[in-house]
């Protein structure tokens, strides 16, 4: 009897922690939604006449504040200042959606684009968390093409600010979607396997994904189905 009832206890006591690092990082997650939103209403209403005059000054220095602010999460990720700092980096990022935002919604249609791109972006997540988290498949063999097809994107991406070509800007955005779409898969089950036990650098890296297929899903419906005055 001791034989078979050990092992029962042994796999309840390894489940809880991974259980409890993936319910509080969905918890995070929620959360960080208020500052984002507060962050995006601030950007909107913004004067961005900066970013105009000189789009690559002002994606280069985007940039460089959002890794710092994501340097800062990952030294505090173990204390409550962690998730200070996480709050603060999504105020941010809230804040630096306000560019697009303000063009999406000159569009007639621009709310309602907007409002597709959410729920897109949600239905996304909502389907390979799930898959990941029902299946509990190892995607961990995906990390190193994941990361090389980033690395890429961004080099893509600051070479189209010089060559402003609409066509691998499109391109970029769907291949972007792809990636991060990969990237919900493959940390959500870092999570599940346990091969995450930080539950703010999880919910970072899963916030992160979402941010970014908000942004592309964004862009490719007001290429495509944008209305203009």
């Amino acid at each position: 009897m001791d034989y078979d009832y050990q092992p029962a206890i042994q796999i309840g006591t390894l489940a809880t922690p991974k259980n409890q690092v993936l319910r509080n990082t969905y918890m995070m997650l929620a959360l960080t939604m208020i500052p984002t939103v507060i962050g995006a209403l601030f950007g909107m209403s913004t004067n961005f006449s900066f970013m105009a005059q000189h789009p690559v000054v002002f994606s280069l220095l985007m940039f460089g504040i959002m890794m710092g602010l994501m340097f800062g999460v990952s030294a505090l990720r173990n204390s409550v200042w962690g998730i200070v700092a996480l709050l603060g980096f999504t105020l941010v990022a809230g804040f630096f959606l306000g560019p697009i935002l303000q063009v999406a919604l000159h569009l007639k249609n621009g709310a309602q684009l907007v409002g597709m791109a959410a729920g897109g972006t949600g239905i996304i997540f909502g389907s390979l968390a799930t898959i990941a988290t029902v299946t509990k498949k190892d995607f961990s063999f995906m990390g190193k093409f994941l990361f090389i097809g980033l690395i890429l994107l961004i080099v893509a991406s600051f070479a189209n600010m010089f060559f402003q070509i609409p066509a691998l800007s499109l391109t970029i955005s769907a291949i972007a979607i792809l990636i991060f779409s990969a990237y919900i898969l493959f940390d959500v089950s870092r999570i599940v396997n346990g091969g995450e036990t930080n539950y703010v650098m999880a919910t970072m890296g899963l916030y992160l994904n979402i941010y970014n297929l908000f942004i592309n899903l964004l862009s490719l419906l007001m290429a495509f189905s944008g209305e203009r005055d």
